[in-house]
């Protein structure tokens, strides 16, 4: 048995004419956020979190944004790619953890939605994948509902 522990951050801008998808999930907001993909903060920060524990890069790598093929496509999809390439290196999730960061809109009500959803995209118990959120207490782009962040930790274990 070998562990590897990975982390991931991504940040993106809140604008208006995008819905908002946060781990898979569609939040009713009035702002949806900035991206070449669907701008999918909770997803993104656990793919680099995962891809950096399974030494596989990041998602820049895998998934660059200067390439069409990857505009607008949707969270589930880029976690099923990873799930695919954890496989492929006979990696298994042993726990994963995302935090959210946003003041506006309250992700409460939708939290377990999203471990839901993200689980199911990656193929793993939902008792493996926690999702939670937190403000910045009126700080920094967060706190001004500027943007929303999310931070996750991956710990998956190799049989080699």
């Amino acid at each position: 048995m070998s562990l590897r522990i990975g982390h991931g951050i991504d940040v993106h801008r809140l604008v208006s004419g995008r819905p908002l998808l946060l781990g898979c999930v569609h939040v009713p907001y009035e702002r949806g956020l900035a991206g070449h993909s669907d701008g999918d903060a909770v997803v993104h920060a656990l793919c680099d979190a995962l891809l950096g524990a399974a030494g596989l890069g990041d998602m820049g790598d895998h998934f660059p944004s200067s390439a069409e093929r990857w505009r607008d496509t949707p969270g589930s999809a880029f976690l099923g790619a990873v799930a695919a390439m954890l496989r492929e290196h006979d990696l298994r999730v042993v726990s994963v953890q995302v935090v959210a960061i946003a003041e506006q809109p309250r992700l409460s009500g939708h939290l377990d939605a999203m471990a839901i959803a993200c689980a199911g995209a990656l193929g793993v118990d939902r008792s493996l994948l926690q999702v939670t959120a937190t403000t910045s207490d009126g700080m920094g782009f967060a706190g001004r509902s500027e943007g929303i962040a999310a931070s996750a930790v991956a710990l998956l274990d190799s049989a080699t």
